[in-house]
Formats: C-alpha cells, sequence, structure tokens
C-alpha cells in the first residue's frame, strides 16, 4: 500500500564520527518523525504530527507562533535549539493560543503572562524563564515585523537567580570518581579538569586535534543569532597525557571519546551514564558542567592570570572574571590562606631589623626578636 505524504522536509547531518544521518521532519520547521521512511513507526509520527496542525486564523497569538516557526529567525536555529524552542511553544499554544492579538497592548496582559510563568515556576523555576524567554522571542519578532505594536514581556526580568556558588569539584570528587566510576569515563573528567572545555566539544575532540603534547580545537558557541568559533590550544598535563596515550594505543575511533560499546557518546547517553557514575561515588551536589568552572578556578589557585586562562579555556576575560568574582574564588579558603602567606612574606621581607642590644647576647633575651624570626616558620 502507498501512501503520499506532502511538504516532507529533511537535513542530512554529520555526525561524531564521520558518518551522515537523514533527519525527516513533518514540514519545515516542523516536528522530528520517528523511525524509517515508510516504516509504521514514520507513517504513525507523520499523522500524529499532521494532526496537531491547524491554521489559526489571523488575529490570534496561535497564528504568531505558527508564523514564527515558518520564518528564518526559528529555521537558522540548530536542530537542538529547534526542539527546545517547539517544547516551550507548545505550552504557549495551550496557554494562550486563541488570545486576541489586540489584548497585547492592554495593561493587565502583561500581569497575566506573569501569572502563568509564576504558575510554571512552581514546578521549574529555569523552565519557567525559559518559557518567558520564548515567548517574549516570538513577540519581538512579531513586533519588528508590524504585527503587534507590543510586547508585553519585554524586560520581564528572571524568577530563577541561583548560581553555582560553591559548584566546584574538590580533589576529594576526583578521586571518588576515579575509584569508583568505569574506566571509560575516566578520561572524559580528566579531559574536562585539563582543558576547561564544554561538554559538546570533548565529545566531538578527535585524535587528529591532539599532537602527543598540546590539543587544538575549535570551540563553537552560539551568541544571539550569531555562532562564535574560538580555537584554542591546550598544552596537555602529565595525567592527562598518561591517560590519553594509553587510550590512543587501543583506539577504535577517530573519536576520542567512546561509550562502553567502543563508539562515540550522544549528548543524552553520556550525561545519563556520567550521572549514573557521579551518584554511584556518592558525590553530590555537581554535575560535569561544573567541570569547566572547576579548571577555571584550579588555574587561578595555581596562580594563573586571567589572560592565561582564558588561553586554555577559551572563556572571554568576562566570563572568566566572573566565574572568578561571583562564583568560586571568593568562598574558597585556600586562596585566602595563600593571600596572607604572601602578605606575611613580604612583610618579613621588607619590615626594618632593630639592631641587637650590648646587654643581650643573641638579641631575643629582652623578648625582642627579628620581625624576619618570628616569620621564619611561615618561609
Amino acid at each position: 500500500m502507498r501512501i503520499e505524504i506532502k511538504d516532507i522536509n529533511w537535513t542530512v547531518a554529520k555526525l561524531a564520527d564521520g558518518t551522515e544521518k537523514t533527519y525527516w521532519y513533518a514540514w519545515r520547521g516542523g516536528p522530528r518523525l520517528q523511525g524509517e521512511p515508510g516504516s509504521p513507526e514514520f507513517i504513525g509520527s507523520y499523522n500524529a504530527a499532521v494532526a496537531t496542525k491547524v491554521v489559526a486564523p489571523e488575529g490570534r497569538l496561535l497564528r504568531l507562533l505558527q508564523d514564527y516557526q515558518k520564518s528564518q529567525d526559528f529555521l537558522g536555529l540548530r536542530d537542538r535549539t529547534r526542539a527546545d524552542y517547539i517544547k516551550q511553544i507548545q505550552k504557549i499554544e495551550v496557554k494562550f493560543g486563541d488570545c486576541p492579538l489586540k489584548a497585547l497592548a492592554r495593561p493587565e496582559t502583561r500581569g497575566i503572562f506573569m501569572d502563568w510563568r509564576d504558575e510554571l515556576a512552581l514546578k521549574s523555576q529555569r523552565q519557567a524563564d525559559y518559557a518567558w524567554t520564548v515567548l517574549g522571542l516570538v513577540l519581538s519578532w512579531a513586533k519588528g515585523r508590524g504585527k503587534i505594536t507590543v510586547n508585553p514581556c519585554e524586560r520581564g526580568g528572571r524568577v530563577y537567580h541561583g548560581t553555582r556558588v560553591d559548584m566546584v569539584w574538590t580533589i576529594e570528587d576526583e578521586t571518588a570518581f576515579l575509584q569508583s566510576a568505569l574506566a571509560h569515563l575516566h578520561l572524559p573528567l580528566l579531559l574536562a579538569l585539563w582543558t576547561g572545555q564544554r561538554q559538546g566539544d570533548l565529545l566531538r575532540l578527535t585524535w587528529s586535534a591532539y599532537d602527543g603534547s598540546v590539543i587544538r580545537l575549535k570551540q563553537s558557541k552560539s551568541i544571539g543569532k550569531k555562532r562564535r568559533v574560538v580555537r584554542v590550544e591546550i598544552p596537555v598535563g602529565v595525567p592527562l597525557k598518561a591517560a590519553l596515550d594509553a587510550a590512543a594505543k587501543a583506539k577504535k575511533s577517530p573519536i576520542i571519546l567512546l561509550n562502553s560499546d567502543g563508539r562515540p557518546w550522544t549528548a543524552d547517553g553520556f550525561r545519563s551514564s556520567f550521572n549514573k557514575a557521579r551518584d554511584k561515588a556518592g558525590i553530590t551536589g555537581v554535575t560535569f558542567n561544573d567541570l569547566r568552572g572547576t579548571a577555571v578556578t584550579r588555574l587561578a589557585l595555581a596562580g594563573c592570570t586571567e589572560a592565561q586562562i582564558v588561553s586554555i579555556t577559551g572563556h572571554s576575560l568576562n566570563d572568566v572574571r566572573s566565574i572568578l568574582d561571583a562564583h568560586y574564588l571568593h568562598r574558597d579558603p585556600e586562596l585566602a590562606r595563600a593571600a596572607i602567606h604572601k602578605l606575611e612574606l613580604g612583610y618579613a621581607k621588607g619590615s626594618p631589623k632593630p639592631k641587637p642590644e650590648h646587654s643581650s647576647q643573641n638579641g631575643s633575651q629582652n623578648g625582642h626578636s627579628s620581625l624576619a624570626g618570628k616569620m621564619g616558620k611561615y618561609q
């Protein structure tokens, strides 16, 4: 039996191992279809997608949401970002799809949207902020196109104000993980700690980027509608070199980090496996993403300047300052102890030394001794 499918769309993506994979969508900007073309799963997912595709009448928010998903502002985003946006758009459709566009200009509409965000925040503050952000983006796009005159989500602030303060892997955490986790998870931990790179960049890292002493890679990060590419060259420390050289002897793929089956990781698969290993090791309060900030912190504690840290991690100077100033170092007791130690040494070297008195053979019998002598135990 032959079934005609209209308006279907597809993209071809290059995977981390160099192979190509075709992804099918119900329509341009629509949901991704499951299974292979022609299979029952594929046809079923297509029919389910089409059943939800209702053309909204003009003058309703649902129409704006649909039009936005046909725009280049949306279609130009990465697949993962589009998928995340669609999840938030679906929430908006359910709650406000029938909202007349003329109601957006009413003063009370902003309060109604904020009440909805507060309702979502009862389950997750971050997801509430994400939904608010996506709604704001859609309305900003519509305002720029002259479809509406007011964006009630402008300058709405955030519900979630948490930080990753104290979310740093300790040496004890690192030791516990390496002792408990399976061997194929050791290298990802060491790479993150000794390079300060993001999970995505590390999972894509190839053996050709490592020459035995230096890792060269290109970071890719979305900044608004633009993508920022940063090239970094990272000298490889001794512990990481030992782990990389051991893995190189048994390499099975152009990709460095592989799962237990010897295949490149998917992002979700890695995150799940790493979190299970972390929990098994009894480590709480930190994630793999916190290893990037931990690397920045350890470099600073080792005496590296901000410029030296940036040359390794690829952060901007402002990002490094934010990490060091707002999230980590102001609570690290080792930094305070090191600072006082330096002050003591400097004071001891620069202070005047009293002359010995004639009545004392060693200059200390009167209860007086040189400041350098008092400070000597710290040197």
